[in-house]
């Protein structure tokens, strides 16, 4: 018996022949794309730590904004407000701080 795999998205439970199927939240097109661009947008915030930890304003900015851009998307994409929200502030945050300073 094939046991689907657990994440860590909400999961819709549909009724099957062959017993109940859990069916992913985020559409099953798309779920590749997501999966690349929120892997690279990681990977850039994580590239961000770099600059401030050595004083490197504003490249940190820079690296933070693009990597908060396409979380965003991802956010948009799976309807998480959450993700949308905290990219949001941090972005906000971001530019306001270097506009300010």
């Amino acid at each position: 018996m094939n046991r689907p795999m657990a994440t860590a998205r909400p999961c819709a439970i549909r009724p099957s022949t062959s017993g109940v199927r859990l069916m992913s939240a985020a559409p099953s097109l798309a779920r590749p794309t997501v999966d690349v661009v929120k892997w690279v947008a990681t990977i850039v915030q994580l590239v961000g730590y770099g600059p401030t930890g050595l004083g490197r304003a504003p490249w940190n900015v820079y690296a933070f904004v693009v990597g908060i851009v396409p979380w965003f998307a991802v956010g948009v994409l799976w309807k998480d407000r959450a993700i949308m929200v905290v990219h949001l502030g941090a972005f906000v945050s971001l530019v306001g701080g270097y506009l300010a300073g």
